[in-house]
């Protein structure tokens, strides 16, 4: 009786064995994709006692390189490039989202930033990889002889291995600049469609001009001055300033009246053909000091957008400083 008993227990804790080895294992993944906290963060390790501001960049990875203007060099004079860091990491498991910021001496960029650089304010800088030519391009806006704005372009062939490729340029965009200010600019998602701004009409506008198809980047910079076609649908009386576009949203940078104070950051949606009706960030974005540059982009991995730019606004470093945040835009 006693060795039946024994064969039983033995039995059931075999049995009990294989069914616990055949239980699932928790998927430690809870949080498959990231949402980018919406809160306004000070990328502090970036900013200066001085200005920092106008940041390029549209795709953010776990480590991303950026190059942006500031006149920290000059203790407030003259406006120069310089090249930080942005890396981020995110828990799936937890959900923790983690933000890191430092400067960087990247042997590329100091020879990129050394090539672009002119004698005067340097803006803007706007950089991007063309599949028609298979250069990477960075546009920038500087000072020129005359004292007024113009757009500028660098060209190089993409890093192999370790050796840094030549650097073509400074060259100005011969089809945009007029006698005024021309500044800020940007491509769309598709690349066939250029966005900059101007005061040629008295304030500063936003003006679109369109890549005919397949033609090389450097080859369309360089044909002669044409006119550009003014966006009527975001641009206003006032100064409208800085676009960037991410897919089918436009964000600027506008002083126009309705606003928080001084600049505000604004966006529009494309829609049936055109741009829709700018519509103010509001008052998570927005203050009564000035908000400027504003760019946009994503991670494959995230659910919302993420947004960079400049503000002058008390509580940071001095003058102006570089922000970070998630954003989603009603009605894209």
């Amino acid at each position: 009786m006693r060795k039946s008993f024994v064969n039983l227990h033995i039995i059931l804790v075999l049995s009990l064995l294989i069914i616990s080895g055949c239980k699932k294992t928790e998927d430690p993944i809870r949080f498959p994709q990231g949402t980018f906290p919406d809160t306004v963060m000070n990328l502090q390790e970036f900013n200066s006692a001085y200005d920092d501001y106008n940041v390029g960049l549209n795709m953010l990875t776990g480590s991303s390189p950026i190059i942006f203007s500031s006149n920290r060099g000059s203790s407030g004079g003259q406006f120069d490039l310089v090249q930080a860091g942005l890396a981020f990491t995110f828990d799936q498991t937890n959900g923790t989202f983690e933000m890191e910021a430092n400067m960087l001496n990247n042997a590329f960029l100091d020879k990129l930033i050394n090539k672009s650089q002119t004698s005067g304010n340097d803006f803007g800088p706007f950089r991007f990889f063309s599949s028609v030519d298979g250069f990477e391009y960075m546009a920038l806006s500087s000072v020129n002889a005359q004292g007024n704005l113009d757009l500028y372009y660098v060209r190089n062939r993409p890093i192999y291995g370790t050796i840094l490729p030549d650097i073509e340029g400074p060259n100005p965009i011969k089809l945009f600049n007029s006698a005024s200010d021309d500044a800020y600019f940007c491509l769309d998602s598709n690349q066939d469609s250029a966005y900059f701004t101007s005061d040629r009409n008295g304030t500063f506008d936003i003006f679109l001009h369109n890549r005919p198809a397949e033609m090389e980047v450097s080859t369309w910079f360089n044909l002669e001055y044409a006119a550009s076609t003014l966006v009527d649908s975001v641009s206003s009386a006032s100064n409208d300033k800085c676009p960037m576009i991410f897919r089918k949203v436009m964000v600027f940078a506008s002083d126009r009246p309705g606003g928080l104070g001084g600049y505000d950051l604004y966006y529009s949606v494309f829609k049936k053909g055109k741009w829709g009706s700018p519509k103010n960030l509001g008052p998570g974005i927005n203050t009564s000091s000035d908000e400027y540059r504003p760019v946009i982009g994503y991670h494959p991995d995230f659910t919302n957008y993420f947004m960079m730019f400049s503000s002058s606004r008390p509580g940071g470093k001095g003058g102006f400083d570089l922000y970070f945040t998630g954003i989603v835009f009603p009605g894209e």
